[in-house]
């Protein structure tokens, strides 16, 4: 435990396609708060390579308390980080020096928040799994906002590590046939291994699914890709009075769907779903605790470590962002690593 400032680093996108590590001090907590040192923290591929590219509007207002700068740049960003807690502040009881937790936080590796806001993680499993708390939150939101009924066909588009969680928990949820729709193979392979039923190109899927529902089409679906030309596919995939669910952010990128044929007639419902509010018909049962409580249950039953792709020191993160927006297919879930000695180093 030190009572001292200690130095630390910090991610910064200073302007479009432009990450580096600045400095900063960061002070003993102090009442209510704790001081968390950084063991590693994942990239998100969707909402943070958007605001990497600079494709967010600039006058959006920042969505979470540990965030800095804005939009327009420079911003610190990132909202996936675990580590242990260094030390607390007085009146703080629920955390104790060496507790692993989990914070919404960017790309920091000491940094000092109230002591609300850390989840501890629970005791046997490997912090680092820790890292796809945020996507799985995002993801059970997902599923709670997709009318899914037992025994119903479900597409998901994009098998990144949003589609791919989406993808497992329509199927624990009751799914009968869960299909990803994937370009990349490797992914493709994720997804089977991960309990998808089928996984396909684009190319394959009208075929595919008319196949799979005797030319019904698919009771729900949920675009997690990205792209607009997903959309307009999970449109046109669905069945009469199916629901596609939107989980993607597409920030200042134009959409142009086709909504004359397919949509119109089939009564096809767009519902979009975002991590920063329940569904407000499961409001009686379900609150942001209880979700949170869901997610740590399923973070040692689902395999998670596969989806780690690379682990990329946290000196080479910009490297890491260039990979992804440069070569996307390689990668599948980026992890920054942090060695620090205990403690960190005093100011």
């Amino acid at each position: 435990m030190s009572l001292h400032d200690l130095k630390a680093r910090a991610l910064w996108f200073t302007a479009p396609r432009n990450a580096t590590l600045r400095e900063a001090s960061v002070p003993p907590p102090g009442p209510g708060e704790v001081r968390v040192e950084t063991s590693a923290s994942a990239v998100s591929a969707g909402t943070e390579m958007l605001v990497y590219r600079g494709e967010v509007p600039e006058g959006l207002p920042l969505d979470l308390p540990t965030l800095e700068g804005s939009f327009a740049f420079p911003i610190k960003y990132g909202y996936a980080a675990v580590g242990h807690v260094l030390d607390t502040g007085p009146g703080v009881e629920h955390l104790s020096s060496g507790d692993p937790v989990f914070v919404h936080h960017p790309h920091q590796d000491v940094f000092v928040v109230p002591a609300r806001m850390p989840v501890r993680l629970p005791d046997g499993l490997d912090p680092t799994l820790g890292v796809f708390t945020a996507n799985l939150e995002t993801a059970l939101n997902v599923v709670h906002d997709t009318p899914l009924r037992l025994d119903e066909t479900a597409l998901v588009f994009g098998g990144g590590v949003v589609g791919l969680l989406v993808a497992r928990l329509l199927k624990l949820a009751g799914a009968g046939v869960v299909s990803v729709v994937e370009p990349l193979e490797r992914r493709r392979n994720l997804a089977l291994a991960a309990g998808a039923d089928d996984a396909f190109e684009p190319e394959d899927l009208n075929e595919r699914v008319m196949e799979a529902t005797g030319g019904r089409g698919a009771d729900v679906a949920v675009e997690t890709s990205g792209s607009g030309a997903a959309l307009q596919d999970a449109i046109d995939a669905v069945a009469t009075e199916g629901t596609v669910v939107v989980a993607s952010w597409y920030g200042t990128k134009p959409v142009t769907l086709a909504l004359g044929e397919r949509f119109h007639r089939g009564r096809v419902r767009l519902r979009s779903s975002q991590v920063g509010r329940l569904n407000p018909e499961l409001s009686p049962r379900w609150d942001r605790a209880r979700r949170t409580e869901t997610v740590l249950g399923l973070l040692s039953r689902l395999d998670l470590g596969d989806l780690i792709s690379h682990r990329v020191p946290f000196e080479s993160a910009p490297e890491a962002y260039r990979l992804l927006d440069e070569r996307p297919g390689e990668a599948v879930q980026v992890l920054f690593t942090y060695e620090r000695s205990r403690g960190g180093q005093d100011v």
